[in-house]
């Protein structure tokens, strides 16, 4: 049971997606997802209270895939000792094929943070040898404040939306980068503006 829910993030994002099955699947899918993810709930109870409040958070995570609306979110967070307000306006997803064959997945968000209405894209794509599923966004030289505060404004959407922080790097030349991995992606994917389109990009790019 450790093994199933330590470090592999397959393990993570099958008993999330049973989690959603349990929930919003045919009925034969629901009962079956449900038996799956109450023997996994059992297995970690019996392995310990880390263990089973860790299978237990995944899915819950799980079963809120779709539940919530980008339009009209709205929340109070706080980073690096900063406290923002964040109200999401509208919110999508777009693809796109590069000319490797490979396929990338735009999260686009049209949010205000602190009374500064910004687009902020978030862009998903495969990398290493996991193929793992990474997201990066740039702070704009050109957004109110400069860049720096782009940054902040986009790192608060984030956590407001996703519940984690993203890294932020600050390159040579003064570019900005913001990175998010899978598990902003699953945070994402609780909006129902963008839980089909992730679950398709991860299905036709492979999952973790």
């Amino acid at each position: 049971m450790p093994h199933l829910l330590s470090t592999p993030h397959i393990s993570r994002v099958l008993m999330a997606y049973a989690a959603w099955l349990s929930v919003y699947g045919s009925e034969d899918q629901r009962k079956l997802a449900a038996e799956f993810v109450n023997y996994i709930l059992q297995r970690a109870w019996e392995a310990g209270k880390e263990v089973y409040e860790k299978a237990k958070e995944i899915a819950e995570e799980g079963m809120s895939r779709g539940s919530l609306t980008l339009k009209g979110f709205e929340k109070e967070v706080e980073v690096d000792g900063k406290t923002y307000v964040v109200k999401v306006i509208d919110g999508g997803t777009e693809l796109e094929e590069r000319q490797d064959g490979k396929t990338l997945l735009r999260i686009k968000i049209t949010a205000e943070v602190d009374g500064v209405k910004s687009e902020y894209t978030i862009t998903y794509g495969r990398y290493g040898k996991r193929n793992a599923a990474m997201g990066r966004a740039y702070a704009r030289a050109d957004a109110p404040d400069g860049r720096e505060t782009d940054a902040e404004r986009l790192a608060a959407l984030i956590k407001a939306l996703t519940g984690m922080e993203p890294w932020v790097y600050r390159m040579k030349g003064g570019r900005i980068i913001i990175e998010c991995s899978g598990e902003h992606l699953e945070g994402f994917r609780r909006y129902a503006e963008l839980a089909d389109a992730i679950e398709g990009w991860l299905e036709e790019t492979n999952r973790w």
